[in-house]
């Protein structure tokens, strides 16, 4: 990449000199011995409109084609700056990846969902009555215990698109959405919930295990209300 965003300093050092096509050269004279090839991608947060600099790395496998297709297609892509709509489209199910709220440390009452106790119990109600039998003489993995709650990788499967556009006027309400404002760019409109909180990095992916019945035609929206959320 000749090129790269200056945000891209903030997570690596970029050489002063490079030649990417000494490196690619050198990576077709062995592709013989590549038996995968990945892509190291970044995210370009200001493009989102978030009080955010410093950009996510990670890897994306290629699949599908020989080896070879899969470097030509990699060597179109280098130093490009890839949109949802080359990779997705509307109605096709995706799963989310995401980091949930945290909560911190929580005890049972609130992290299990555990019966308070009576106002006579001894020595506390927010808890449990007993942590077990006597044999097996341990704490089994079962008994509900405090601890840290949230923030934790979850994944969503199967949430279906329903629609994806470039303007985000056409989905912000009047003020912007709660803790985020409103849509800036290019947007992807999903059905459920998302685990995490607002601005936090969400990743999509293809289902690994999608539905057996898929529609073939994308859902029809006859109407997005822009009334503004707090009334």
């Amino acid at each position: 990449m000749k090129d790269p965003p200056k945000d891209f300093n903030r997570i690596i050092t970029l050489p002063n000199k490079s030649d990417p096509n000494q490196g690619l050269k050198k990576i077709e004279e062995n592709l013989d011995k590549v038996t995968e090839l990945r892509l190291i991608t970044a995210t370009q947060p200001k493009l989102a409109g978030v009080p955010k600099k410093k950009p996510e790395i990670m890897e994306i496998k290629i699949d599908g084609g020989s080896v070879k297709e899969q470097f030509e297609y990699a060597k179109r892509l280098l130093g490009k700056t890839v949109s949802v709509t080359e990779v997705f489209k509307e109605g096709q199910f995706v799963d989310v990846v995401s980091v949930t709220k945290g909560k911190g440390f929580q005890g049972v009452v609130k992290r299990w969902g555990v019966r308070i106790l009576q106002d006579k119990s001894r020595k506390t109600k927010r808890g449990i009555a007993t942590l077990g039998p006597w044999h097996p003489a341990r704490v089994t993995y079962s008994t509900p215990r405090s601890g840290q709650m949230g923030y934790f990788q979850r994944t969503e499967y199967n949430k279906r698109i329903l629609k994806i556009g470039t303007d985000g006027n056409e989905i912000s309400p009047k003020g912007g959405f709660v803790r985020y404002g409103p849509v800036q760019g290019t947007y992807l409109l999903l059905k459920g919930s998302i685990p995490g909180p607002a601005k936090r990095l969400i990743r999509l992916r293809y289902p690994t295990r999608p539905p057996k019945r898929v529609p073939e035609a994308p859902p029809k929206i006859t109407h997005i209300s822009l009334e503004s959320p707090q009334g």
